[in-house]
C-alpha cells in the first residue's frame, strides 16, 4: 500500500501536490460562500429547497463544471461531480457533505466537506493523479433537516431509508410541504435511487468536529492532531411531543382557570434534563411551536420536540421512558453507527503520516448524525474526517476551525484520497 501524496513515493508520484494549491483552493473557495445565506442575527441560513439553496447548489455545479467534472443529479436530490465514468469504470471514491444549515448555524458544518473536497481534487490533478478508480464529489441534499424536520433527507431518500410518501408530505413551519417546495425549485418529487448510490465504492466525508474529542485528546496526551478520524455514529433519534390546552385570553383569565399547554412545556423540558442526566445521554427540547402564536392570548396547543442521543441505545430509551406519559411520537432513529474497521484503520494510518504523527490519527465517535452514517448503514465503506474544533461549539455562529487546521484537513483529504483512488483494495 503507498501512502499517497504526501511528498513520499505513491499514487500521485514521487512528490506529491505542489504546496499550496489546495490550500488556495480551500482560501478562494471559503470565499465565495461567505456572504451566502448569512442570518441578520448572525451564522446562516441555508435552509433546503429555498433561493439562499439554489444559489449554493448553482454554485457547486459550477465549481464542477469549471474543472471539467461530469454533474449529475439523482433522484433523490443529491449533487454528485465525477472525474471519471463510474458507469464505465466501476465504483468509485467519493467525498464531499452538505451546504445546508440549521438556522443561525455556523460557517464549518458541511461547507468545509465540500469545499474540501474541490480542493483536494485540485490538488491531486497537481500532483499528476490518474486514479484507477473515478472520483466524486457529492453534495448531499436536506442534511440538517432544518426546514422539514427530518435530518439527512437527500442520502435516505436515495438509499431507500426514507420511503417518498413519508417525506413529501412533510411541512415547514409556513406549511409549505416539501412535495410543493420541490415544484417550486422545479425539481421532481423524491425517489430512491439504487443505481446513483451503486456508483460509490467508498465514501470518505470531511467534517468540523462538533465536540471537544480532539482539543480533549491534545490536553490528555500533549500530542496536538489537527484532524481525527471517526469510528462511528451514537445511536439517535428525534420525538415530537403534543401538550394540550384550551386557548383564551391572556388579559381576562384567571390563573386558576387557565389550562395553559406553555406550563407543560416547561415541565416537559426540565425533565427531559433531569432524564438525560441520570441516563448519561444528551438531549434537547430544541424545537418549539405555540398555537396559536400571540402574545396575548393563552395557547390551545404546544409542539415541541426531543433530540436524545447517547453512546449507547439503552440510555437513550431510559431518557424516552421517562417521558411516556406524553407519548412521545418518533419521527426519526438512527441506531449505533459502526464505520467500516478496516477502512477507518487504513485512513487513519494515512492520515496520521500526513499529519506528522507518530503513529494513526485519533479515532474517535460522534453524537452528530451525518450523511456518512446513512451510506454506512445501506453497506457502503465509509469513513470520516474530523477538523479540530478548539471549543467543541458547533450549530452556532461561534462554530470555528483555525485556517491551519481546516489546511491540514484538505492535505489528510488529498492523502487518503490519493491512496484509495490507487485502486488497491478500496
Amino acid at each position: 500500500m503507498t501512502s499517497g501524496p504526501t511528498g513520499r513515493t505513491g499514487p500521485t508520484g514521487p512528490t506529491g501536490p505542489p504546496p499550496g494549491v489546495g490550500a488556495r483552493t480551500l482560501d478562494r473557495l471559503t470565499a465565495d460562500l461567505a456572504d451566502v445565506g448569512r442570518a441578520p442575527g448572525g451564522g446562516y441560513a441555508r435552509s433546503a429547497w429555498t433561493p439562499v439553496d439554489h444559489e449554493l447548489r448553482a454554485w457547486f455545479v459550477e465549481q464542477a463544471q469549471v474543472r471539467g467534472l461530469d454533474v449529475v443529479v439523482d433522484r433523490a436530490g443529491n449533487l454528485w461531480a465525477w472525474w471519471g465514468d463510474p458507469d464505465a469504470q466501476g465504483p468509485g471514491v467519493v467525498t464531499g457533505s452538505h451546504l445546508d444549515s440549521v438556522p443561525g448555524g455556523g460557517a464549518f458544518d458541511g461547507p468545509l466537506g465540500v469545499v474540501s473536497a474541490f480542493a483536494a481534487v485540485d490538488a491531486l490533478r497537481a500532483a499528476g493523479l490518474a486514479p484507477r478508480v473515478p472520483v466524486g464529489v457529492v453534495c448531499f441534499a436536506d442534511e440538517e433537516g432544518a426546514r422539514f424536520g427530518l435530518a439527512c433527507t437527500g442520502s435516505r431518500v436515495l438509499t431507500g431509508a426514507l420511503a417518498p410518501d413519508r417525506a413529501l408530505p412533510l411541512t415547514d413551519a409556513d406549511g409549505t410541504s416539501l412535495a410543493d417546495a420541490l415544484r417550486s425549485a422545479g425539481r421532481p418529487p423524491l425517489a430512491a435511487d439504487p443505481e446513483a448510490l451503486a456508483r460509490v465504492g467508498a465514501f470518505v466525508e470531511l467534517h468540523v468536529e462538533q465536540g471537544r474529542a480532539l482539543a480533549d485528546h491534545e490536553d490528555r496526551t500533549g500530542v496536538r492532531a489537527p484532524v481525527a478520524v471517526g469510528s462511528g455514529i451514537w445511536p439517535h433519534g428525534r420525538w415530537r411531543v403534543d401538550l394540550h390546552g384550551r386557548a383564551d385570553h391572556a388579559g381576562t383569565t384567571p390563573m386558576d382557570r387557565r389550562s395553559d399547554p406553555v406550563l407543560d412545556l416547561a415541565d416537559l423540558v426540565v425533565r427531559t434534563r433531569d432524564a438525560a442526566v441520570r441516563a448519561g445521554a444528551l438531549a434537547t427540547v430544541g424545537k418549539v411551536l405555540v398555537e396559536p402564536g400571540g402574545v396575548n392570548a393563552i395557547a390551545s396547543r404546544v409542539r415541541a420536540w426531543v433530540d436524545a442521543r447517547a453512546p449507547h441505545e439503552e440510555q437513550v430509551h431510559e431518557v424516552l421512558a421517562a417521558l411516556a406519559d406524553l407519548a412521545p411520537r418518533r419521527e426519526s432513529w438512527t441506531p449505533a453507527t459502526s464505520f467500516d474497521a478496516d477502512l477507518a484503520a487504513r485512513v487513519a494510518r494515512v492520515v496520521g503520516v500526513e499529519s506528522g504523527l507518530a503513529g494513526a490519527a485519533p479515532v474517535v465517535a460522534t453524537g452528530a448524525g451525518h450523511d456518512a452514517g446513512v451510506l454506512a448503514v445501506a453497506g457502503v465503506p465509509v469513513a470520516m474526517l474530523f477538523v479540530r474544533n478548539p471549543t467543541g461549539v458547533s450549530h452556532s455562529p461561534e462554530e470555528h476551525a483555525e485556517r491551519d487546521d481546516c489546511v491540514a484537513g484538505v492535505a489528510a483529504l488529498t492523502a487518503v484520497l490519493g491512496d484509495l483512488a490507487a485502486g488497491d483494495g478500496t
